[in-house]
C-alpha cells in the first residue's frame, strides 16, 4: 500500500510570474537597456531571462569580459528602469485571486524565494502590501548558487523551519521548476510564462484556478 503523502509545513513563492506577471515589463527594460549600450535585442535573447540571474544575462548581452563591478553596476541600472516601468501599473499586474489565495491559507508558514534583486522585490512587498505574508524572503544574491539551483529554496525552508519535502513551491519558470524539484520539493506551476511543465505536480493559469484548492485539500 502506497503511503500517503506528508502535508507540506510550508508554501514558498517565486516573485516574478508568481505573485505579479511582471515578465513583459522585465523585456521591456531590456530592449530599453540593452538599446542604449547598442545592443538589439531579439525574441531568444528574452527567451533567456526567464528564471535567470541578472549577471548571467548582463555577461551574455553586453559583453562576457566585463569585470564583477560592472556587471553589478549594469545589473542595478536595469533593475531602476524595470523599477520605474513597473511601480504605475504594479496592481494590475498582479496574478488573479493572489491576495484571497494569501489570506485564506495565512495560517501556513510562507516565504519568498526569488533570483529577483532585492529592491525589486521590497518594492513588490511594500507596494503590494504583501510583507506581512513572507516573514521569510531570499533573493538571488542570499546564496551561492541562484536558481535553477536549489539553494534559494533550501534556504528559504531552513529559515523556516520546514523540512523541503514538505514544502509547496509556486514557480513559472523551467529553471525555477529545476530549483525546487532538485530542493526535494513538490511544485505547483502557473502558465504565465510557459505553458507546459514536464515535472510539476499541478499546473493551473492563476490562483483562481477551480482546482487548486481540491488538489491541495489533502497536502496542507
Amino acid at each position: 500500500m502506497a503511503m500517503p503523502e506528508p502535508r507540506a509545513s510550508a508554501l514558498l513563492f517565486d516573485m516574478d510570474g508568481v505573485l505579479l506577471d511582471s515578465n513583459p515589463v522585465h523585456a521591456q527594460a531590456w530592449i530599453a537597456y540593452n538599446r542604449r549600450h547598442g545592443v538589439e535585442t531579439d525574441d531568444a535573447m528574452l527567451a533567456r531571462m526567464y528564471g535567470s540571474h541578472n549577471a548571467e544575462l548582463i555577461r551574455e548581452f553586453l559583453g562576457v569580459a566585463l569585470s564583477d563591478a560592472e556587471v553589478v553596476a549594469h545589473g542595478a541600472a536595469k533593475e531602476v528602469l524595470y523599477r520605474e516601468l513597473m511601480a504605475p501599473q504594479m496592481e494590475q499586474r498582479m496574478v488573479p485571486g493572489l491576495r484571497r489565495f494569501l489570506e485564506r491559507h495565512s495560517g501556513v508558514p510562507m516565504g519568498l524565494a526569488t533570483n529577483a534583486e532585492r529592491p525589486n522585490v521590497d518594492l513588490v512587498l511594500r507596494q503590494m502590501d504583501l510583507a506581512r505574508y513572507f516573514p521569510v524572503v531570499v533573493d538571488g544574491n542570499q546564496v551561492s548558487r541562484p536558481k535553477p539551483f536549489p539553494d534559494v529554496y533550501l534556504k528559504a525552508a531552513e529559515l523556516l523551519g520546514a523540512e523541503p519535502a514538505r514544502c509547496i513551491v509556486f514557480e513559472d519558470s523551467h529553471a525555477g521548476v529545476t530549483a525546487a524539484r532538485a530542493a526535494g520539493m513538490a511544485v505547483v506551476a502557473l502558465r504565465t510564462t510557459h505553458q507546459e511543465f514536464d515535472d510539476a505536480q499541478f499546473v493551473m493559469d492563476d490562483f483562481e484556478d477551480p482546482k487548486l484548492e481540491s488538489w491541495l485539500a489533502n497536502r496542507i
